[in-house]
């Protein structure tokens, strides 16, 4: 099964973070873009929110931006995050063709919800998948999930305002 989760964009992040910290810009508020974000990562009914954390990088004409924020309740975790660069880009090019994988081990469904273009996977055996929205050419919402049926993942990924943070996007 394809699995398009927040690792692929864990795995550049953390291949370019050397990088980053060498690039670092003087300017506090280019360091600290991120932050903008931090009001849509919002407090869930239920859940343990840990404290919002993110990454800014820029670097020739590319950057790359993330905020995330970690949830958890008994043996579940959540991961929700805002990404924008080629992290987004990448992890969103399975939903440009529409593409949709059902085997007995999982699945990765495009759809399109409240307007949004939206990748769903799932792994029936882990109990774990990821909702990435796309809110740009260049940037996601992306919500992972372990110990979590699909049913219930749905609804807590809604809760966060798709719109709001795409408007977010948007700002220089």
């Amino acid at each position: 099964m394809i699995d398009i989760s927040r690792r692929r964009a864990i795995r550049f992040a953390l291949a370019v973070l050397p990088a980053a910290w060498l690039l670092r810009s003087s300017r506090a508020s280019a360091q600290q873009a991120f932050r903008r974000f931090f009001p849509f990562l919002i407090d869930l009914d239920g859940w343990q929110g840990k404290t919002p954390d993110g990454m800014s990088m820029a670097m020739g004409n590319t950057s790359m931006l993330t905020a995330t924020r970690e949830y958890e309740r008994g043996g579940a975790r959540l991961h929700a995050a805002v990404v924008m660069g080629p992290a987004a880009t990448g992890a969103l090019a399975a939903g440009q063709s529409g593409m949709n994988i059902e085997t007995t081990e999982g699945h990765l469904i495009t759809s399109t919800i409240d307007g949004f273009t939206v990748i769903r996977t799932f792994n029936i055996k882990e109990k774990s998948g990821a909702v990435l929205v796309k809110l740009g050419t260049s940037a996601m919402f992306s919500f992972s999930y372990n110990g979590l049926v699909e049913d219930e993942a749905m609804p807590l990924a809604k809760k966060f305002d798709w719109k709001a943070i795409q408007a977010a996007t948007q700002q220089t």
